[in-house]
């Protein structure tokens, strides 16, 4: 009979959950942390500048959690007084166009000016997974280490375009905790523009020189929404493309109809990684927020961004009732089952789904 083998590889019998602690103890805890939200408290910490507190009250406008909805809009209604009063700057550009280091040189142009600022980055979801690797502030080792700065990125979720259902509420927060100008950075050139557009005053295009057509693959609609176009990365063997990509682009600017703001959309060239033209980008965005504060057009466009985000907040509410509604989830089981079954199709489905509400 043949020897055993004896290893150096010995394995211990492990020690159960129930002996390292109590699961109902672990359950207490979470209750307390849960009931230790006190809304006041959090809400007296923001308007004090306090970073850990806005995080933790942008934590809860992001849960799902109905108790968690509750204390968030507690805490925006008592924010909202305390808001209003930043610069609100969308900045967008294809995967690759350097986006990241642009906020990072352009924040800390910014705080070298005195200003607090707030970086709102949203991070793509996989449709796959949900999952989200959340790196901007890896990106960023600089500015997040800032006193005056603020970076935040959130899972884009499922909402369209990957824009963060939440951003609006965040941006609030934000302003009532004392930044002076907030940047919503987005995924990538999309339909998640449109919904950026629809929360900042100064829309920001970053693009590339070099990379064929400088016109091909931009959707007429950014450009249209664009205030300005910096062509980054211009510096070394790219300065000259950049310059030549510039011309380009304000040849096409050219052809869009006026703006109701009156401001005609400019075009610059930048270097982020050596912080060059970074400077020009701001005194640009100060120049149209004068512009469009004597014409008022700043003011009106707030308004008509409110009503939007009230039409869009009613609209998400409504869908969230829905589905939380438990008959609704049982049958919605039901009608998935006879739609994989060929017995019923998607429309009529949604019918009688919708005539049970």
């Amino acid at each position: 009979m043949a020897k055993e083998k004896k290893s150096a590889l010995k394995e211990k019998k492990g020690v159960s959950i129930s002996e390292i602690t109590n699961q109902s103890t672990i359950k207490t805890i979470k209750e307390k942390r849960r009931a230790a939200i006190n809304t006041d408290a959090l809400v007296a910490s923001i308007l004090k500048k306090d970073i850990t507190a806005l995080s933790r009250a942008i934590t809860l406008v992001e849960s799902k959690n109905p108790t968690h909805l509750k204390k968030a809009n507690a805490i925006i209604k008592a924010c909202l007084p305390h808001a209003n009063k930043s610069v609100r700057i969308g900045i967008t550009g294809v995967p690759g166009v350097g986006k990241s280091t642009f906020i990072e040189t352009f924040g800390k142009h910014i705080t070298s000016k005195g200003k607090r600022i707030a970086v709102l980055a949203i991070d793509p979801s996989s449709s796959l997974t949900k999952g989200s690797i959340l790196g901007d502030k890896t990106r960023m080792e600089d500015l997040v280490k800032n006193n005056n700065a603020f970076i935040r990125p959130s899972a884009s979720g499922d909402s369209l375009g990957g824009v963060a259902r939440k951003t609006r509420e965040a941006i609030i927060l934000c302003e009532a905790a004392g930044f002076d100008v907030i940047i919503i950075e987005t995924v990538g050139v999309g339909q998640s523009e449109t919904t950026v557009h629809s929360m900042v005053d100064f829309f920001l295009l970053l693009k590339l020189a070099g990379a064929g057509d400088e016109l091909q693959g931009i959707k007429r609609g950014i450009i249209e929404m664009a205030d300005a176009i910096a062509i980054n990365k211009a510096d070394g063997d790219n300065l000259k493309r950049a310059k030549l990509a510039k011309i380009e682009f304000n040849r096409a600017l050219h052809l869009y109809p006026e703006k109701s703001s009156n401001w005609q959309p400019k075009v610059t060239v930048c270097s982020a990684i050596k912080n060059e033209g970074i400077d020009t980008i701001w005194e640009l965005i100060l120049d149209y927020i004068a512009m469009t504060s004597k014409n008022n057009y700043f003011h009106e466009k707030r308004n008509e961004q409110n009503k939007f985000w009230l039409i869009q907040t009613i609209e998400e509410q409504l869908k969230i009732d829905f589905f939380n509604r438990s008959k609704i989830k049982k049958e919605l089981k039901n009608q998935l089952l006879l739609i994989e079954t060929n017995q019923t199709t998607p429309f009529a489905a949604a019918d009688y789904l919708l005539g049970l509400g």
